[in-house]
């Protein structure tokens, strides 16, 4: 190991009593969960509540509403037959000798008061409040508005109550002097006298009643027919789910065929479609797996086919000595099956890893580089190569952070640096490198080896590919394992030749992975 080897130890220990400092806040936070009350079960109740609720919200407001206008329809009659009753009275007022009278027989009192219902009372005052004829208890008009109208001549109601029981009351004035005009400035206002009819509200009450018993009782018999016509609308409209249900679960196990968007209602084609996404997403899945099973299954046959050859080779030897090199072979065979299993298991764990950052954390890329070029000092000494770790070279970029999966990206750089040293013969150098562009930071791994001719490099990251021509041990996953993590940090992986080799037999190789910038960057302590 060189002069780029002294990034390799730790850090300079923090001085005594020296304050850790606290952790970065991580770059990812779950949301959570959304609580089982808010999540919605059925369509049906739902489209049936926002149905039901307005129209029993309505109902009794339609109701009331019923009630006041068969009120108004109620009083309209009787006050007419008020009004009649006040023009009768008024015109049984005559002025002998400067004074009002009342010429009212007794037969028409009868007939004024006869009614089998309500009480009715009348009353005739003169002016300044002399009483002529009727009941003295009637209360008289509040000055106001309608009061002005009644002295003018027009028949005026309102309500009232009499021995604490409400009545409608008509009333009018009567000018006793009908030559007079009232208003003028020169004349003082004429006499007027007072007429008032009043009425208890029973037979207005009866008939407002039975007007809302006609209009009340046959909604009692329509509402339930209308919550039968709205279910069994709903029933109807969401049949087609129900259809579409059927269909999917009729499908066989192995059917990942899209949905025909045409059998289907309108608004649900946007979920049709996005289940089609999925579906063909998932197709993907199952083929890769399907794909990765047969290469796999390919692949072993070599390595456990030698291992049986090479056992079965030694039970028949004799020989010690042709014994121990069948167990040396054997030995290799089952060092080459391993670390394709564990490549194959490798593979699949970055395959299977979560996407959208789920386990992803802040990382300092420095240390993970550093920490993992440790880990394969002794096999770049057992190969004789020169192994070593460039820390960046900008102040500050030693706190150079990612995010990421510390685990994944530690088998990402694992893969290249074990790539780099197959192909690095013996005498060369393997170079880790950190450094800054711009918002990105670079992973490099630099080799000096026979290099990756242009026309393959689109090709060394598919699996189990391997360059024909090199006499090197592997399995073709290393860098299928490199590129799947890669892709899910969001990261790009490009090959070049080294640009500090000079020898034309082997220009060496560069890999640079270029990740993105994180979300946040963590703060300078002071």
């Amino acid at each position: 190991m060189n002069d780029r080897d002294a990034g390799l130890d730790a850090g300079p220990p923090e001085p005594p009593g020296a304050v850790p400092a606290a952790p970065p806040a991580p770059l990812y936070v779950p949301p959570n969960p959304e609580p089982d009350e808010n999540i919605r079960h059925s369509l049906f109740g739902e489209i049936l509540d926002w149905m039901l609720a307005p129209l029993l919200l309505l109902w009794p407001m339609s109701i009331a509403i019923t009630y006041l206008v068969a009120k108004s329809i109620a009083n309209q009659p009787f006050d007419d037959a008020l009004e009649d009753r006040v023009t009768v009275l008024s015109q049984q007022i005559r002025t002998e000798s400067g004074r009002p009278v009342v010429q009212l027989p007794g037969s028409a009192r009868d007939v004024l008061r006869a009614d089998d219902v309500d009480s009715v009372y009348f009353q005739i005052s003169g002016p300044a409040g002399l009483h002529l004829d009727g009941d003295r208890d009637l209360p008289r008009p509040r000055p106001g508005s309608g009061d002005e109208l009644a002295r003018g001549g027009a028949v005026v109601f309102r309500n009232d109550s009499i021995h604490g029981t409400p009545v409608r009351v008509a009333y009018s004035y009567v000018n006793l002097d009908p030559l007079r005009e009232p208003g003028t400035a020169s004349d003082p206002a004429p006499e007027l006298a007072l007429v008032q009819v009043a009425e208890t509200l029973d037979k207005r009450a009866n008939l407002a009643n039975e007007i809302i018993k006609g209009v009340i009782l046959p909604q009692f018999i329509i509402l339930p027919v209308i919550l039968a016509l709205v279910w069994f609308a709903l029933s109807r409209g969401l049949s087609p789910l129900a259809e579409l249900q059927e269909r999917i679960r009729a499908r066989p196990q192995d059917d990942l065929s899209p949905i025909d968007p045409r059998q289907v209602p309108e608004e649900i084609s946007p979920l049709v479609g996005s289940f089609n996404d999925m579906l063909e997403r998932l197709a993907q899945t199952v083929e890769m797996q399907k794909r990765f099973i047969a290469d796999a299954a390919h692949q072993m046959k070599t390595p456990l086919a030698g291992m049986r050859m090479q056992s079965e080779l030694a039970l028949r030897q004799v020989d010690p000595g042709e014994i121990h090199r069948s167990l040396e072979q054997l030995a290799k065979s089952s060092e080459s099956a391993t670390r394709l299993v564990n490549q194959l298991l490798a593979l699949a764990r970055a395959e299977n890893q979560p996407h959208a950052g789920l386990a992803f954390e802040e990382i300092c890329l420095a240390q993970l580089a550093r920490a993992t070029v440790q880990d394969w000092v002794q096999a770049s000494f057992a190969n004789r190569i020169d192994l070593g770790f460039e820390p960046p070279d900008a102040p500050g970029d030693g706190e150079l952070h990612i995010a990421g999966n510390a685990l994944m990206l530690r088998e990402l750089l694992s893969n290249l640096i074990d790539n780099a040293l197959r192909y690095t013969p013996s005498g060369g150098s393997v170079t880790v490198r950190v450094r800054r562009d711009g918002e990105h930071a670079l992973l490099e791994v630099e080799d000096t080896g026979p290099g990756i001719a242009p026309a393959e490099r689109a090709h060394v990251f598919e699996r189990f590919y391997r360059i024909l021509g090199s006499n090197v041990a592997g399995s073709g996953l290393g860098l299928a394992i490199v590129r799947e993590i890669a892709q899910q940090h969001g990261a790009e992986i490009d090959i070049f030749n080294n640009p500090r080799s000079h020898s034309k037999k082997y220009p060496g190789s560069l890999f640079r992975l270029t990740f993105p910038p994180p979300v946040q960057e963590p703060l300078d302590a002071d």
